[in-house]
């Protein structure tokens, strides 16, 4: 082997066109390592005493949160920074550091600032979890061993950035989550209060998914695309609403698939299994054999 042969192959223009990313000088680079950090601390400052240092005091729990905030607004700004920055390409005239800066440090402090909330909705997901498993002895098993929060404390911090512009990083975040525990939610779904995923492995919910409050979904849910528009030359047409809306108290059973920009009515139970590609009304039960066992809206004798 010639290795001046192959880095010379390597470092062409042809080799490099779709898989090089060239960056501004002085600028951060996005880092998975990074974010997994940040997680680590948004989950300590949300659930202190679950995650990371578990002595946790009530007389030193603001201690706490104030060193574990402070250490979130370091890390959380070099990364939106660094999601700024990365479609910037190093011929853009238009690019300003100093502008990307502070914008940088106004998103950051806005998304910290909405941390009371994520929390006040991750309680309302804890108890939806409690609440829809017979098994589940506590909030705290609930906390401690439950893919869907972690999941969903992922999501829901990675919608707030992504509410903000921030390119790449509310993806990143997700995807970190995806990773741990088999449950990918893109950034960009709007998700309601007191919403949970039993066992959770392999379930998909789209960039364009809007749910309500009071849903549950199980494993293996997909709730995607039916087809992709084509431009003119052939490609994909973005940024269009291509996923399921489902409103209020509707549950999905495992396995399920719905596809396309389609309403799963307000309280309508979808059965395991079943291809849903049409709009359902409300209150609807779509079984799979077409006939209600003993138990089946309980999350029995599926």
């Amino acid at each position: 082997m010639k290795i001046n042969d192959v880095v010379k192959e390597l470092s062409s223009d042809e080799s490099l066109e779709k898989v090089f990313h060239q960056v501004h000088a002085g600028v951060p680079l996005p880092s998975n390592d990074a974010l997994r950090e940040i997680v680590t601390i948004t989950r300590e400052i949300l659930f202190p005493g679950y995650f990371g240092q578990s002595k946790v005091m009530t007389d030193s729990i603001a201690f706490h949160l104030g060193v574990n905030i402070e250490k979130l607004y370091r890390l959380l700004k070099k990364q939106v920074m660094a999601g700024l920055c990365f479609g910037i390409t190093p011929c853009d005239d238009n690019f300003c550091i100093e502008e990307t800066k502070k914008r940088a440090v106004a998103i950051t402090e806005e998304v910290i600032a909405k941390l009371p909330e994520i929390r006040k909705i991750l309680a309302t997901d804890v108890e939806a979890a409690f609440n829809g498993d017979p098994a589940a002895t506590s909030y705290g098993e609930i906390i401690a061993c439950y893919p869907v929060i972690r999941t969903l404390s992922n999501y829901r911090l990675a919608h707030e950035l992504h509410l903000q512009g921030v390119p790449l990083i509310p993806r990143m975040i997700t995807e970190l989550a995806h990773s741990e525990t088999g449950i990918d939610i893109h950034p960009e779904a709007e998700i309601g209060h007191h919403f949970t995923i039993d066992h959770g492995t392999g379930v998909v919910i789209g960039a364009t998914c809007i749910i309500g409050n009071n849903v549950k979904l199980y494993q293996g849910v997909t709730l995607g695309a039916l087809s992709f528009p084509l431009d003119k030359d052939g490609n994909p047409i973005k940024g269009i609403a291509r996923h399921p809306i489902l409103e209020d108290n509707v549950i999905v059973y495992s396995n399920a698939t719905i596809l396309g920009r389609i309403t799963i009515g307000k309280g309508s139970v979808i059965g395991a299994n079943k291809w849903v590609t049409e709009s359902v009304a409300t209150g609807s039960k779509i079984y799979k054999n077409l006939k209600i066992q003993n138990g089946f809206e309980n999350g029995n004798g599926i």
